[in-house]
């Protein structure tokens, strides 16, 4: 196998693992934990609810994989994501989750291995497709972040991302 085709193969695995069996189930776990009220209150007017992190993550996979990478239309509306108060309710929040993660999934199975160093226009940048991935991946954590935080202080509740895994064995 030619090493291109090794390191896509490689980068695309682990970008589909951090999105789709990490990140994504996360978003999921933290939304389905919270009241409709909580999932769009905010600890301060500095601050976005969860449920404008969730429209925010869904309008920042569709910018930068089915529009940046795949080539659809940008039809994102970014300042509407944070501006959003209580427009949509947590199952249809969890629809539009399910659906972009449903949009971006053949996206990024279908890169190229020469596409990973081709620039691509995506919001105000110009980036190439690998760049774009990690940068995905990178602002999924982020904010999931942020959403479990949010949600271990609304509910004081240990998610257990790792479930049972011993994260102080050593090898």
């Amino acid at each position: 196998m030619e090493l291109s085709k090794q390191i896509r193969d490689v980068l695309i695995q682990d970008v589909k693992r951090r999105i789709f069996e990490e990140s994504g189930p996360r978003v999921v776990q933290c939304v389905e934990l919270l009241s409709e009220d909580e999932l769009w209150q905010r600890p301060n007017k500095e601050s976005n609810s969860i449920g404008n992190l969730v429209l925010h993550l869904e309008g920042n996979l569709r910018q930068y994989i089915c529009n940046g990478i795949g080539g659809q239309k940008d039809t994102r509306q970014r300042s509407q994501e944070f501006s959003a108060e209580g427009s949509h309710t947590k199952s249809e929040l969890l629809l539009i989750w399910q659906n972009v993660l449903k949009d971006i999934k053949p996206v990024i199975e279908n890169v190229d291995p020469g596409d990973l160093i081709k620039i691509k226009p995506v919001q105000c940048f110009e980036e190439n497709v690998c760049s774009i991935l990690i940068h995905v991946t990178e602002h999924l954590s982020y904010h999931v972040g942020q959403i479990a935080f949010y949600t271990k202080a609304l509910r004081s509740v240990d998610l257990k991302f790792y479930g049972d895994l011993d994260l102080d064995r050593v090898g």
